[in-house]
């Protein structure tokens, strides 16, 4: 591992723990803010192990300088892990196309935050899941264009000022 990726993951981790802990709108159920944003773009840099390390360790350590009232719980690092995890499987060396975006937008939606995340506020708070479920859904399918949209926009800016240090996506064939 080079130097320039370790900067580049302590900057993500950075990023990361600033925009949940201080740039979220945060209520006992639902989250709303842009911590999507640097575990995606470390997904699509770096690939799905540095992705999931990423948003492991920024959810570690985010709790631990800044807690949030209750105990440390790992079912959240879990989560966090297979975000970014996800954002790698689909968008390392592979075509940031819209659809490609989108879809692992929403197997993260649906899996990791209506499943898992709502599986882990049920072990927390002892709230029924039908109980949580409608706020959470709603939050996601109003995030879902956001985080489509938002991925692609700074994708599309980031990748051009970087040039082609982490331009990762597949050789295009040329048309003859």
């Amino acid at each position: 591992m080079n130097i320039r990726k370790i900067a580049f993951i302590g900057l993500f981790i950075a990023i990361e723990i600033v925009l949940t802990r201080f740039l979220s709108i945060q209520t006992p159920i639902v989250r709303i803010g842009f911590t999507f944003l640097p575990i995606a773009i470390s997904g699509i840099m770096f690939g799905p192990l540095f992705a999931g390390l990423t948003a492991a360790l920024a959810d570690f350590v985010g709790i631990m300088l800044f807690p949030t009232g209750g105990p440390f719980f790992p079912g959240f690092t879990i989560s966090a892990l297979l975000t970014g995890l996800i954002y790698g499987l689909f968008l390392y060396k592979k075509p940031k196309s819209f659809w490609r975006i989108s879809l692992a937008v929403l197997v993260i939606t649906v899996f990791v935050h209506l499943g898992l995340d709502t599986l882990w506020l049920w072990m927390l708070t002892g709230k029924g899941i039908i109980g949580l479920l409608p706020a959470r859904i709603i939050k996601s399918l109003i995030m879902l264009p956001i985080q489509i949209i938002t991925i692609q926009v700074v994708w599309k800016y980031l990748s051009a000022s970087l040039g082609n240090k982490f331009s990762n996506e597949p050789p295009r064939a040329k048309a003859s």
